[in-house]
């Protein structure tokens, strides 16, 4: 039995360590890399209200954001490095990442507590949002490793979510 080796009509594979299409690899290398300048953008700004925080409630919600802080920058290599595995390129610079990132950053001189909050949990529903977006890019190439990983970060995201929301509901 003879097989046919007609790539004309397989999609051509990705030069990275998975079966990939360059398509797949393209779109979803692209997602990761927008996905994780969002990510750092978060990462920092959670970071700058855990610095900046004050209050009443000051060392809950330093503690709080310190592990939110601490979960959000765990998300950063995996998506860095999922995306060089599928034959894709991550981010280079503080300068790539804000030519990408969707979220906003916060200079503010003071934020209220309540409005660091709030704007996080905001924050974190747009990243879910954003990620649902990638793990769809990754269901259309059937690309099940990055869409797993995704799930969990999704699940993380909204568990971050509804502690800020049930942090804010009752100011």
């Amino acid at each position: 039995m003879q097989v046919s080796h007609n790539n004309s009509t397989e999609p051509k594979r990705s030069r990275g360590a998975t079966d990939l299409s360059v398509d797949a690899t393209r779109d979803i290398a692209a997602a990761l890399t927008t996905l994780l300048a969002d990510v750092f953008t978060l990462y920092l700004k959670t970071k700058n209200f855990h610095w900046h925080m004050s209050g009443h409630h000051f060392r809950d919600y330093h503690l709080l954001l310190d592990e939110h802080g601490d979960q959000i920058f765990a998300m950063t290599d995996p998506i860095a490095e999922r995306a060089r595995k599928i034959g894709g390129t991550a981010l280079r610079s503080i300068g790539h990442i804000a030519r990408l990132q969707r979220l906003a950053d916060n200079d503010a001189d003071y934020v209220e507590a309540q409005d660091m909050l709030a704007e996080l949990r905001e924050d974190n529903l747009r990243l879910t949002s954003s990620m649902r977006e990638v793990h769809n890019t990754c269901d259309e190439y059937g690309d099940v490793a990055t869409a797993s990983l995704l799930e969990t970060w999704i699940d993380e995201t909204e568990r971050r979510t509804w502690f800020l929301h049930e942090t804010t509901r009752h100011s």
